[in-house]
């Protein structure tokens, strides 16, 4: 398969927008990059810095210090986040980054800055990437945009048991008040807010299984690079 193609992969918190990319990057032998995880790791840099997030001079300040790339742990089988050389999957997956990142990744130096790295990563294409923004404004022109959401209860219950399998015990209730409150930010924020593109695919993910919904974007991406 010669063609390669950019695939943006947006959509609300918790609706498996990062597992289901990783397995399409997988099936395609293409890069993956998580925006996402990039975010909390900013947020995870501000946290243990102190940088308050209303002074701009600080923010700067700090965005020039952190450093963010991905490693392919073998063992463990999976992409994991590193912040300025340090290893910070686990840490930046906890609920206190959880329940910050999205005022973070709101700020506009922190959009700029996290964008610039992304479209630097995706030149060579053969990528995919998922996020809030990747269709409408890191990669407007990407071949292939999809768009997904499931069900908010559906999203927290997914969410409590990762955080169970890692030891990590939490409330359903406020899992879902924490999307709630993350899909609030999420589409009202006046810098690149969530919202489907025009030319996306929408797949709703409720009542799809991980194995249908990698599927049906993998068929997406074929179909796409058949017609180029």
């Amino acid at each position: 398969m010669n063609k390669k193609i950019v695939i943006a992969i947006d959509g609300f918190s918790g609706c498996g927008k990062s597992s289901t990319a990783k397995a399409v990057a997988a099936q395609l032998n293409y890069g993956y990059i998580d925006t996402g995880a990039m975010y909390r790791a900013v947020t995870l840099y501000f946290v243990e810095n102190h940088i308050s997030i209303t002074d701009s001079k600080h923010v700067n300040e700090a965005l020039r210090k952190i450093e963010i790339s991905f490693k392919y742990n073998d063992k463990k089988g999976r992409n994991e986040t590193y912040l300025n050389g340090l290893n910070v999957e686990d840490e930046i997956r906890k609920m206190y980054v959880s329940d910050q990142v999205s005022e973070v990744s709101a700020i506009v130096e922190v959009r700029n800055a996290m964008v610039s790295q992304q479209r630097k990563m995706a030149k060579s294409k053969g990528i995919v990437m998922d996020g809030r923004d990747i269709g409408t404004v890191v990669f407007p022109d990407a071949e292939l945009k999809v768009f997904m959401t499931t069900d908010v209860k559906v999203r927290a219950e997914r969410r409590q048991k990762e955080l169970l399998e890692q030891g990590e015990a939490a409330n359903l209730d406020e899992i879902i008040e924490n999307f709630k409150k993350r899909d609030h930010l999420d589409t009202t924020r006046k810098q690149s807010p969530l919202r489907k593109a025009d030319d996306a695919i929408a797949l709703d993910t409720t009542s799809l299984n991980f194995e249908d919904q990698v599927k049906r974007i993998v068929d997406l991406a074929f179909a796409k690079i058949n017609e180029l």
